[in-house]
């Protein structure tokens, strides 16, 4: 593989969102254009996918099917997008990966943890980002925010918990491939933080 591949990670509402436009617009300033993507969505099947599995009008979804549907967008995302920008030397940024099916489908709906890793993984092929950048918040002052929210959101606060305890127990797992970062502070701050933290993966 060549190339550099990065993931934002984090709860709801953490501001991910943000920080992968500022880091597309610093890669921009670099002359570098990255691939931008995320998950569930960043194909055409995808995006059914994603319109299944967080949309409230979709009902009392198996917690397995569930986890299923996000293992199917991986694995057409990863076939379809992924790995072929990263075999053209291409900087991929993702909006999720294979940790947030872990800690939201394994933590947050109590499923075996190592059976749906294992699937995650699977799906994936294996691919590892270089960097995983998890933006962490206290889903009190997060999620709970929100008003109108979709399935995944309104799962309830101890969900969310959940969540973002293994969010944190995975990035402790693996220290070198992780940038944890306390969430809703200055984003201009936050943004230059992740910036020093990209650069030397971009040789």
């Amino acid at each position: 593989m060549t190339g550099a591949f990065i993931v934002f990670e984090g709860g709801d509402r953490t501001g991910k969102s943000t920080q992968v436009g500022r880091l597309q617009a610093w890669l921009q300033g670099r002359g570098i254009e990255p691939v931008m993507t995320r998950e569930p969505g960043g194909t055409e099947l995808g995006q059914t996918l994603r319109r299944l599995v967080l949309d409230p009008a979709s009902g009392d979804v198996d917690h397995r099917a569930e986890a299923l549907m996000y293992a199917a967008d991986k694995a057409q995302h990863v076939h379809e997008v992924i790995r072929p920008a990263l075999a053209a030397g291409r900087v991929v940024v993702c909006d999720r990966y294979v940790d947030s099916m872990i800690a939201y489908q394994g933590a947050g709906r109590n499923l075996a943890l190592g059976e749906v890793s294992d699937i995650a993984w699977w799906a994936v092929g294996g691919l590892r980002p270089d960097l995983t950048i998890l933006l962490d918040a206290n889903p009190d002052d997060a999620v709970s925010i929100k008003q109108d929210k979709d399935r995944l959101e309104s799962a309830g606060l101890d969900f969310h918990r959940r969540v973002r305890q293994h969010f944190l127990d995975l990035a402790a797992e693996r220290p070198g491939e992780y940038f944890v970062m306390k969430a809703l502070q200055g984003r201009d701050s936050m943004a230059a933080s992740i910036a020093a933290r990209v650069e030397p993966l971009l040789g």
